[in-house]
């Protein structure tokens, strides 16, 4: 059967969720070949075989963390020249997208970012975007070169599927630009303890309504009553009521969970640009007319400051 390369997303072994769901969209179009670049790999080898990976490809390298993605572009590259897969997915990271491009230009391939499912087609791969902020959905395969494709986080569920997972060390050589820009330094982000805005499968966001950053403790109380990420409009954010790296937007971050809260957000197109893919919307403003109730599921017509802390405690008193 063919085969597809993965490629695995991964904090030193611990295997993030949109590489399993990766796999469960591979096992549509072929048997999964997962590739591991950097340290960790005897932890995730066991995970990536449990949801379906036939073969693990490893390798680790110092410029794989002292430079910038051109030596993983160079790892991914070998993985494929190896396998020859019919398809290489990637999560719609930032890093994992750069990869995606650079890899596409190395092999002379299409390349599809910001997919929401794939399937199998007669021709290869088809997949399905949300394209013109989410105003249309198109479906695309590409007609030249092996198929490299980006998958939005959320777009499927992870599945056991337990598999051989046999881990082979990948052999790489690399290139003379691989370590022409160099990181000096790092600083660790502090941690909130919530989920990854881009990965959570619920969001919880808060907009001009809010009316002030401290106000947001309510959407945060609410965001963790729910196991859920915090996220905000434009206007927040260019307010500095809350940081610019939760914005949710077309200037921001694009999130498609599988529930998304929209408190005091009328749903500009600029925000909508950034969620509309959303499985379920819930949204709760004031002004009867706001256009994302338009875009919702469940509307609520009401003040936020009387909605939401009844929201939460709801929620924690159906968890007690």
């Amino acid at each position: 059967m063919a085969e597809v390369l993965v490629h695995v997303d991964h904090a030193d072994g611990d295997v993030r969720k949109p590489t399993l769901e990766l796999l469960a969209l591979a096992r549509r179009l072929g048997d999964p070949v997962a590739v591991h670049l950097g340290p960790g790999a005897d932890l995730a080898a066991p995970v990536l075989a449990e949801h379906g990976a036939v073969r693990v490809l490893t390798a680790d390298a110092p410029e794989f963390a002292d430079y910038l993605v051109a030596p993983k572009v160079d790892a991914l590259r070998a993985a494929v020249d190896a396998v020859s897969p019919v398809a290489v997915l990637l999560a719609s990271s930032a890093e994992a997208k750069e990869i995606a491009a650079r890899l596409a230009v190395r092999i002379g391939s299409g390349l599809i970012t910001d997919a929401v499912d794939l399937t199998a087609g007669d021709e290869g791969p088809v997949a399905t975007q949300s394209v013109f902020a989410a105003e249309y959905t198109t479906m695309s395969r590409v007609t030249r070169g092996t198929p490299v494709i980006t998958v939005k986080p959320n777009s499927a569920a992870p599945e056991a599927a337990p598999a051989a997972g046999a881990v082979e060390e990948l052999s790489f050589t690399l290139g003379p630009l691989a370590t022409g820009t160099k990181v000096v330094s790092r600083e660790a982000r502090e941690s909130t303890g919530r989920p990854d805005l881009t990965e959570a499968a619920i969001v919880v966001s808060g907009g001009r309504g809010v009316n002030g950053a401290e106000n947001f403790g309510l959407i945060e109380a609410l965001a963790d009553s729910l196991g859920a990420a915090v996220g905000a409009s434009r206007a927040a954010v260019d307010a500095g009521w809350y940081p610019h790296s939760h914005q949710v937007g077309q200037t921001g971050k694009t999130v498609s969970p599988q529930l998304y809260i929209a408190a005091g957000i009328s749903g500009a197109i600029q925000h909508r640009a950034g969620m509309q893919t959303s499985k379920t919307i819930v949204a709760v403003n004031k002004d009867a007319e706001a256009p994302i109730f338009e875009l919702a599921d469940y509307g609520v017509v009401g003040d936020l400051f009387t909605v939401v802390p009844a929201l939460t405690d709801e929620v924690n008193a159906r968890k007690a």
